[in-house]
């Protein structure tokens, strides 16, 4: 039975999670490079569900604008579905059954938007149990050391699943009890609709219970059981910043695991963090203080780090990052990058090229074995493979109401303290002479020198700084040195 999947899976996600103190609505906040929600979803569709639901309320245009987003994104097939005013997780599941085929028959999976770090194949394993069980409901159950406000597992004589009990209904010796519900179920579909309809909400916070669902399909003669997970930090969810932070923790700790597993080093995980849909090639090796962000992808036997942050970029083969930051940029294989570099949208780094010190890069692109070392701004700049260019120089790309692109040619020179004024080029084989101040076109192999004569002015110090320290030292750098002897000593040596 090992592609048995879920048939649907249901995700709760209509909570207003007052706990978190925020305008945004809970299951948005994210963890590892994506909303809670987002996790939810990707467990479902890892999973193989042949439909997944979202149950909406609260700040419902969000979520939902988020749900098509993500599903787009990540080609996730995901309906929606709104909660009424009734109040209660089995009112949540009612509706969410209603939007899904009426024939619907097998195994119905329920989770929760706000349980990030619950994995496809805890849902995968969860469908088996229950199928393997010939159950009516299985639940996933955890004991914790301190139960605290979770719902308690009533079991009977014989240790079965008798009921859950609610913290808030439950007496001091159901308070008592370790083993908790994780409000992750497996149901049979029939029964689920069946029963759903029998429940009232006739209890002390006055909603329509999911869990009451496992008292009624037992007293219809179903098997309700327990698939008992050990793994505690896949059944808990987000109720305030707090969890937010240390579940985001641990993801990270696990994405890191899972990336040192395959082949990376990772120099020191606790100041490493790694987005879930970030790739990184075997043997390469990542430095304290980085983060690989988004959909960021590094090839092998690179070396990224100390102190790096990219989002949304594609580093090659082979590449150094060090002391950077990149967004949606390229770094070829075998470049260099850094320290204190700044890669923005649209850079495009060649295989072996370089960009330096204190270089900031902005839509441009940078072919092979090109340089750009220190001191730099390159913005909308096509920079030839083996070109050069000095430190401190300027691609001034806007005139104050629109950009312009600035081309430098194949194995061209620029020299320190140049400024592009786009739009310009210069041709393959040539050079810029330092200090210049460029605005026309560079043909092949000519030498472009736009810069004033250099004109001395004598005594100028003496008429318009006089008396100050930098005249006494020209006038003392000017004066002829002395021809008078030195006077000898009168006394008589010892």
């Amino acid at each position: 039975m090992n592609d048995v999947r879920p048939d649907a899976v249901i995700i709760l996600a209509a909570g207003e999670g007052t706990r978190m103190k925020s305008t945004l609505p809970k299951v948005l906040h994210p963890i590892g490079g994506a909303p809670l929600l987002g996790h939810a979803m990707r467990a479902a569709a890892g999973a193989g569900a042949s439909e997944t639901v979202v149950v909406v309320r609260h700040q419902r245009d969000r979520v939902v604008a988020f749900i098509d987003q993500y599903s787009t994104q990540t080609q996730l097939t995901c309906r929606t579905a709104d909660q009424d005013e009734i109040k209660g997780t089995g009112r949540a599941v009612e509706c969410g059954l209603e939007v899904l085929p009426a024939d619907l028959q097998g195994t119905v999976v329920v989770t929760m938007g706000d349980v990030p770090l619950l994995s496809a194949e805890t849902i995968s394993e969860l469908t088996r149990a229950h199928v393997e069980a010939g159950a009516a409901v299985t639940v996933i159950t955890s004991v914790l050391p301190d139960a605290q406000a979770y719902g308690r597992i009533v079991r009977d004589a014989d240790g079965n699943v008798e009921r859950i009990v609610e913290f808030k209904d439950a007496t001091e010796a159901e308070r008592g009890i370790r083993e908790i519900n994780s409000g992750i179920y497996a149901f049979d579909a029939a029964v689920l609709r069946r029963e759903l309809a029998n429940v009232t909400s006739d209890n002390a916070q006055g909603e329509k219970y999911l869990t009451d669902v496992l008292q009624l399909a037992r007293a219809a003669g179903g098997t309700v059981a327990a698939h008992v997970l050990t793994d505690l930090d896949q059944t808990e969810g987000v109720n305030d910043r707090v969890q937010l932070a240390r579940l985001g923790k641990e993801l990270n700790r696990r994405t890191c695991e899972r990336h040192m597993r395959a082949g990376v080093t990772i120099v020191d995980p606790a100041t490493t963090w790694i987005d879930v849909d970030v790739t990184i090639g075997q043997d390469t090796r990542v430095l304290p203080g980085t983060q690989l962000l988004g959909a960021t992808s590094v090839g092998a036997e690179a070396t990224i780090g100390p102190d790096v942050t990219l989002t949304d970029c594609e580093v090659g083969d082979g590449a150094e990052v060090k002391r950077a930051e990149g967004h949606l940029a390229v770094i070829g294989a075998g470049a260099t990058v850094g320290p204190f570099s700044y890669l923005r949208p649209g850079t495009e780094l060649g295989a072996k090229g370089k960009i330096g010190g204190f270089v900031e890069t902005k839509n441009a692109k940078i072919g092979d074995g090109a340089k750009v070392p220190h001191l730099t701004y390159a913005g909308d700049a096509v920079i030839g493979e083996g070109a050069n260019i000095g430190a401190g120089t300027i691609f001034a790309n806007y005139d104050g109401v629109d950009k312009h692109q600035t081309v430098i040619g194949k194995h061209s020179f620029v020299g320190s303290d140049t400024v592009l004024i786009a739009p310009v080029e210069v041709a393959d084989g040539a050079y810029v002479a330092a200090g210049s101040a460029l605005t026309d076109a560079v043909g092949a192999g000519q030498l472009a020198i736009a810069r004033g004569r250099q004109r001395n002015i004598d005594g100028w110090v003496a008429t318009h700084r006089a008396g100050t320290s930098t005249d006494a030292a020209a006038q003392a750098a000017t004066q002829p040195p002395s021809t008078e002897p030195t006077p000898e000593s009168s006394e008589a040596p010892q």
